[in-house]
Parts: structure tokens; sequence; C-alpha cells
């Protein structure tokens, strides 16, 4: 190491003045006071850029809520679900979102179970099915199945479908601003050019099925199905008016089952006003026998009729408002 003349006297000092510096400067290299600089330099700047309380904690809740949104929509984004958060009246940042969403790899690609169910609004399906009658007759039933909720939209009986009655009965069964923008169909003969034409006048789309292939039309199949195992394969059919009324009766009770959403919980806030009811009655039946130890028998008995007739009142209620929306 070359010392210069100052540095020769800066040691000449420091001897004079600590005699004992040098026994500490010769156990010590030059490499190792650069080492303890430079770990005194970042010790000092860690110290001096510590955090001084920075942003608070999001809460648990909160963060299990951006992943549940995350992962149950992905194609969302950091701002779709920070606006969402705003509508619940969670105030985050959106880069607190973006750190807590579930990590992707590139854009999910959807299936085709979800596109159809996306377009299921403006699609449709038809068909035909034979019923026997009493005399060995065969009757044909139409059927047009809304795909959008497989609300049962039409039903009618012939025993001659031409294709003018089919014409006719898609005509009766869409108004002109409710026709659907597909409607789906076999290659049945009985789809002539008059009924292509009808289609075509209302802008509807009807791409036929592949021949031979009644799984293309699933949903139809499907409710025929159950029109079969549940109401004509118990009954034997007189003629046409007797057919008519028979479907006229599955489509009410199609349209009342628990299978579809909207009648689920159509159901479920039947229930719970019944059971509102219920409650109401025994309360105000227990305030007036809360005196009377001599009538406790008589309001067991008042509670239980009463419960099972509001039970019985509500669901015909609940019947009767099902038939009158899908048929008024």
């Amino acid at each position: 190491m070359y010392l210069r003349w100052a540095d020769r006297i800066l040691f000449v000092w420091l001897y004079r003045r600590f005699p004992r510096t040098l026994d500490a400067i010769t156990i010590v290299r030059p490499e190792t006071v650069v080492r303890w600089h430079r770990m005194g330099f970042a010790a000092y700047w860690r110290w001096k850029s510590r955090p001084l309380g920075g942003r608070p904690w999001v809460d648990r809740q909160i963060r299990d809520l951006i992943r549940r949104m995350s992962f149950e929509n992905p194609l969302w984004g950091a701002p779709k679900i920070h606006g969402e958060l705003l509508k619940l009246g969670i105030e985050v940042a959106q880069s607190t979102v973006s750190k807590y969403m579930v990590p992707r790899q590139g854009r999910p690609l959807q299936t085709w179970k979800t596109f159809l169910r996306n377009h299921a609004e403006g699609i449709a399906s038809i068909d035909l099915f034979v019923v026997p009658t009493v005399a060995f007759e065969q009757l044909f039933g139409f059927l047009v199945l809304g795909h959008s909720r497989r609300r049962l939209i039409w039903s009618a009986v012939t025993a001659h479908p031409t294709a003018e009655w089919l014409a006719r009965q898609i005509t009766e069964a869409f108004p002109w601003d409710e026709a659907p923008k597909y409607l789906i169909r076999d290659n049945d003969k009985a789809f002539g050019s008059v009924f292509k034409a009808r289609i075509r006048a209302m802008g509807i789309r009807d791409p036929p099925t592949s021949f031979r292939a009644p799984w293309q039309n699933g949903c139809v199949e499907r409710l025929i199905g159950s029109i079969r195992r549940e109401c004509t394969d118990h009954l034997i059919v007189v003629n046409e008016e007797h057919l008519r009324r028979i479907l006229a009766k599955f489509t009410a009770y199609h349209s009342g089952r628990t299978h579809r959403t909207r009648a689920r919980s159509n159901a479920l806030a039947m229930l719970l006003h019944i059971r509102s009811l219920a409650g109401y009655t025994i309360d105000m039946l227990e305030s007036s026998t809360r005196n009377h130890n001599s009538a406790q028998a008589t309001m067991r008995i008042s509670v239980s009729c009463a419960y099972h007739v509001s039970m019985k009142v509500g669901t015909s209620i609940w019947k009767q408002q099902g038939a009158r929306r899908d048929h008024g």
C-alpha cells in the first residue's frame, strides 16, 4: 500500500496521540475496514428507509372475497372486481385487488357449455312426438321449448302435421317481438317450404340437425322423455281434445317444478312466508292461552291445524300464480 506524506503525518499524529492505535491497525486489513464501511452504509440506509406505518392490513374476509370473485369469474380483471367491491361498500385500492387476485397463466378459454349458456336466451327448439289413441290411431304432439330456462313455451296436438299448420303454431308461439334468433329442429319432411318461409320472414335461423342424431336436439328430446315417463305412458288417450288437455296440465306442472331456478326461489319465498304466518298464529294462540292452563291441549291442536291449513293454502296459491304467469 502506497502512503503519501499526509498519510504518514496522520499516522504519526495518531501514534503520538493514541499509542495503542498501532496494535489495533496491525490486526485489521484494509479490506475489513472497507467491508465494515459498506455494512454500516447499508445499515444506515436500511434504518433510514424503514416503514413508518404504511398501508393498513386488509381484513382476511375481504382478501378471501377478492380471491373468490377472481376464481369464480375468470374473465374479470382488477378494475371489474374493484368496481364490484365499491358497490358493496368495501373501499380498497385497485392495486390491493391485483395483489390478492388468483394468479393465472394467460386469458382463460370458455368451454362449449359456457358458450351455449351465454347464447341460451336466443335459442329455442321444436319437435314432434307420437302418441297412440284408444282407436289405434296416431296423434302428433308439437312442443316449443325455450333454452333460457327450459320453459315449455307452446304445445299443440294434431293428427296431420302439415307445413302450414306448423307455421301457424310458430306464429302463435312467438309474437313478432319475442321470436328467438335460432330455432333447432330435425329434418322431418313436415317442416316444408311454407314453414321455412315463415321462419325466415320472422327473422329466425333454423339450422337442422344431422340425420339420425337426436342428441343434437337434446333439450326437447329430454322433455319428450319426461312427458312420456311421467304422463302419457300412464294414460290412454281418447282423442285430440283429450291429449290437448293432458299437455296443458303438464305445461302448468312443468312450469312450477323446482328444477328451474326461478321456481325454486319462488317456492322458498312462499315457504318462508307460510312459516312466518304459522309462527304468528302460534304466538297469538300462546298469548291468548297463557293464563289458561286448561286450554293447552286445545292450543296444540289449533296450532297444528293452523300450520297445515296455511301450508295447503300457500301451496295452492303458489301453483295458481305460476300457472297464471305462464299462461297469462
